[in-house]
């Protein structure tokens, strides 16, 4: 025996659910990789993508960081030069041209650097930060390039260098191209200190490779984020080769500044005012007060006619 179709149940039920309907995006919410606490994404974009209560610092766009550096979040980008797109012709999985696409598209930069001129706490600074979201921050002859037009644009307006380094080392698609961006951009550093202009380094999560092997470690001083990872080799490959176990937070900033290799670990919050105070006591500038216009009191009609008079013995 056939059961009789329920109307309400069966036909008016799903049509009203499906009427109200709504989809949640992807992005909408951000999970803390140390607490697990899902933070609701425009809060975590107002706080500089840093995840409020654990203090966590999330990786960060070049054009944010540059926003959050200069005053009022304005700035002058340096033009960058081009470079040769494919001088290997490389292919693996994927063909060389096609990533780069890719990552153009989807960053909406032409490699994995960005620089910017301005002023940061009233000082004239120029600020390099590379793009991890670009094949990895990768250093390349595009990156190796850009890097020494900010060394130049720096050179040519007297200003302070400062870089947020950010990388997974050099690009193995462009081969041995790429590890001649290592000694090209040390010779840039020396010009800097030839010039006696400050070079700051801010080393992010993750500075790897090659990068730590040349630029990212020559710095008059070296600023790192809370947690950032910082080494040349990465510990799972150390941990392999030496078949030992690390210590905790090994190749972390805390640990490099503990022994040595970092100055000091900054909050992201904080990088703005301790950059501004450290080129300003390098370059011997002091960040222009705002003008402030003197009151001017009108004086009493009577203290014009008062006169000292000397007291008689």
């Amino acid at each position: 025996m056939v059961e009789p179709m329920n109307w309400i149940s069966e036909v008016v039920r799903p049509k009203i659910k499906t009427l109200f309907k709504r989809e949640t995006p992807e992005n909408l919410w951000v999970k803390c990789p140390d607490t697990g606490q899902m933070v609701f994404h425009k809060e975590v974009e107002a706080n500089h993508w840093v995840i409020p209560g654990s203090e966590h610092h999330l990786k960060m766009s070049a054009s944010a960081r540059l926003k959050m550096m200069f005053d009022e979040g304005t700035w002058i980008d340096v033009a960058l030069p081009e470079v040769a797109t494919d001088p290997l012709k490389f292919r693996d999985e994927k063909r060389y041209v096609d990533r780069l696409k890719d990552a153009r598209a989807k960053t909406g930069l032409q490699d994995a650097f960005k620089i910017g001129f301005g002023r940061v706490g009233g000082l004239p600074m120029t600020v390099a930060a590379q793009e991890f979201g670009f094949m990895a921050g990768s250093l390349g002859m595009a990156a190796g390039e850009a890097f020494v037009r900010g060394a130049e644009t720096a050179l040519e307006k007297r200003t302070p260098y400062v870089l947020f380094a950010a990388s997974g080392g050099a690009r193995m698609q462009e081969g041995i191209l790429s590890l001649m961006q290592m000694p090209r951009t040390t010779v840039a550093v020396r010009r800097l200190n030839a010039a006696r202009l400050p070079y700051i380094v801010v080393l992010t999560n993750p500075t790897t490779g090659g990068v730590t092997a040349s630029y990212a470690m020559l710095g008059d001083v070296h600023l790192a984020e809370p947690g950032a990872l910082i080494c040349f080799a990465g510990p799972r490959v150390i941990e392999q080769t030496i078949r030992e176990k690390l210590p905790d937070g090994f190749q972390r900033a805390e640990y490099l500044r503990d022994h040595g290799m970092v100055d000091q670990v900054v909050h992201r919050h904080q990088l703005k005012e301790t950059i501004a105070r450290i080129c300003g006591l390098l370059m011997d500038v002091r960040p222009a007060a705002p003008h402030r216009p003197r009151r001017r009191h009108p004086r009493p009609p009577e203290a014009k006619a008062r006169r000292w008079i000397p007291p008689t013995r």
